[in-house]
């Protein structure tokens, strides 16, 4: 399992996706973000904009990304 530690008060989904290094560029989280290939806290979520806060946890084609403070 991958760790994000928040610099803020929260990071969005898209993000996120290109800062632990699984995207290339925000098209790409675009397009895997809105078919359905994320989940939050284990659900699918498509919204790229999608607050991210301390605490939650993202899936992504099999890799988990923990969010902390």
């Amino acid at each position: 399992m991958k760790e994000l530690k928040l610099r803020s008060e929260y990071i969005t989904l898209g993000q996120l996706l290109k800062a632990v290094d699984l995207v290339q560029d925000g098209v790409e989280a675009k397009i895997e973000i809105q078919s359905g290939h994320v989940l939050v806290n284990g659900e699918t979520d498509t919204r790229r904009g999608r607050k991210l806060r301390a605490g939650d946890l993202v899936s992504f084609r099999g890799t988990d990304i923990k969010v902390t403070a």
